[in-house]
């Protein structure tokens, strides 16, 4: 940590509000594809902790950036100035049992929720398909399930508060400093450190599940008559090359609990076989296809019309594993476009001919020669059509219809980059732009700023208008935000520039950044170009604890 730094956090004032901050911490997101290395790791335990934070980093000339458990495997949360985590703040704070509402600390897990509620017989109304991220995490990200009787998550939220730059902390909802509500409900980590959200939650219930492994004919033959209406819960697997599809459907049940049934291969064996097969298809691209094949009729059956059952709570029942280090690109486009699109993906990467019956004319003008990729891709649903709920002006749902996401997962066997990303996704992207999708905000797409500006118009701009107004100089701002959502221009005074990437031989990437595009974020009056005089006059030694 820079030495002048040091000199003016041991000026701070209010002994009574600790911060406690450590030096020489790796910040890497979950499927360790980016890391970074925060010149302070912050983690405060309460709200005059987090405001406190906020204004000696405007003090201090830094960039603030969030973070949960890193879900996201974007470069999102990086930085190399300083980085909030709040683990520490994650309390259940309010429970209306009658009500059914919750009002909790933004720090807590999803899985510390669906654990607390079930305490008092509550429950979350849907889940996606991890439970590890924190609740502020979750639904700045547009985090969703799979049903049609449910929006994004962040259509339970029916309040929040979020401290903004000035260290002043907002409570915003419908009807209360709702265009900072609508902006906080998705806003990518880029106005402020959400700090408490108020839940509808539902009475706890119990899921009986089954999951069909057919041929995908038969999935696309269902798509306009029931197969996302069925049950309340519904999601599907779609497998490229053995052009097959599991759907897993769900429905509330008073059943007693049932286990799904178990085999020697499930677990550690098939973990570690499918890790290696995905290994040498890195080495060897074209047995990923037979990879397919063999692991996932080990695991769902190789027979058509195999049929697997249980009965679990909600909070498990709603899960999946998601196995390895991963690059995923999730699309959310009209539901009504679904077969075309599988249709279409399916042509390019088998390279059908005319003459095969599944052929349709794909129009991807990128080669498919020689590219193997890893499967399934994923194909979940919402309905926010009729939602009466502030909608999030950085929803990429649909407004007309419901909205069919579209999730291409490839794994990163031992944290090796895959051969066939860049072809794969390029050919992916262009289709999801063509069928009108918009990307999933926490993923690994390529789409540039312009493009989404051009997806979503005014609402982007009113976004823009209150994140302006909420954080002028962009403490909440780093490179990532700059590509994707803020525009041509800049960098803000707080801003944080990428300098540098490192490819590690570990894996991953290595991010460097400096704030305000100067070294270390300084000026030549100190930090900032603030003297110290200027920036810290009301700063005492007491208020501080930075562990190295």
């Amino acid at each position: 940590m820079d030495t002048r730094v040091v000199s003016q956090l041991s000026q701070l004032i209010d002994p009574s509000i600790p911060f406690n901050a450590t030096t020489n911490h790796t910040h890497s997101t979950w499927a360790r594809t980016f890391h970074s290395t925060p010149e302070l790791y912050i983690q405060p335990a309460s709200l005059p902790e987090i405001s406190k934070a906020l204004r000696l980093a405007h003090r201090c000339r830094r960039r603030i950036t969030t973070a949960g458990c890193g879900h996201s495997p974007s470069s999102m949360t990086s930085t190399s100035s300083w980085l909030m985590n709040l683990d520490k703040f994650n309390k259940i704070i309010e429970v209306d049992k009658e009500k059914c509402i919750v009002r909790m600390q933004a720090g807590i897990r999803l899985y510390q929720v669906g654990e607390e509620l079930d305490k008092v017989g509550l429950a979350m109304p849907n889940l996606g398909s991890i439970n590890q991220q924190s609740i502020a995490g979750a639904i700045s990200t547009g985090t969703h399930g799979s049903t049609l009787r449910h929006g994004i998550l962040s259509a339970s939220i029916l309040e929040l508060k979020i401290t903004l730059a000035s260290g002043e902390t907002k409570e915003c909802g419908p009807g209360k400093n709702e265009e900072l509500f609508r902006a906080a409900l998705l806003s990518l980590g880029a106005l402020g450190v959400i700090s408490e959200i108020t839940f509808q939650a539902v009475p706890a219930f119990t899921l009986a599940w089954k999951q069909i492994v057919d041929r995908d004919v038969i999935m696309f033959n269902d798509w306009e008559k029931d197969l996302w209406k069925q049950t309340e819960f519904v999601r599907v697997w779609w497998f490229p090359y053995t052009r097959r599809a599991v759907v897993w459907t769900a429905e509330k049940t008073t059943e007693p609990e049932r286990s799904p049934p178990t085999s020697y291969y499930d677990a550690w064996l098939g973990y570690h076989i499918y890790h290696n097969l995905l290994c040498l298809g890195h080495y060897i691209p074209r047995v990923l296809p037979w990879v397919e094949w063999f692991v996932f009729g080990m695991q769902y059956g190789f027979k058509a019309g195999t049929t697997t059952s249980a009965v679990q709570k909600s909070r498990q029942a709603l899960l999946m594993n998601c196995l390895y280090s991963q690059f995923v690109n999730e699309w959310a486009l009209p539901l009504h476009k679904g077969p075309e699109a599988l249709r279409r993906l399916s042509s390019w990467l088998n390279q059908l001919s005319p003459s095969d019956p599944d052929y349709i004319e794909h129009g991807i003008p990128y080669s498919a020669k020689g590219l193997y990729v890893h499967a399934p891709v994923e194909v979940r649903v919402t309905d926010t059509s009729n939602s009466t709920t502030p909608r999030p002006y950085l929803d990429p749902t649909c407004t007309d219809e419901a909205t069919l996401y579209l999730n291409a997962t490839l794994y990163r066997p031992y944290n090796m980059d895959p051969p066939c990303r860049a072809r794969y996704y390029q050919g992916f992207e262009y289709l999801m732009k063509e069928l009108g999708g918009r990307p999933h905000w926490a993923k690994n797409f390529d789409t540039t700023g312009r493009e989404i500006e051009e997806m979503y118009g005014e609402r982007l701009q009113e976004w823009r208008k209150v994140r302006d107004e909420a954080d002028p100089e962009g403490m909440f701002v780093g490179e990532w935000h700059r590509y994707t959502i803020m525009g041509e221009g800049g960098p803000l005074p707080l801003e944080e520039v990428e300098v540098s990437r490192q490819q590690l031989r570990t894996g991953g990437v290595l991010i460097n950044g400096v704030v305000g595009g100067a070294e270390q974020g300084l000026g030549e009056k100190g930090l900032g170009g603030n003297s110290s005089e200027e920036s810290f006059d009301e700063m005492r030694a007491s208020e501080v604890t930075i562990k190295g």
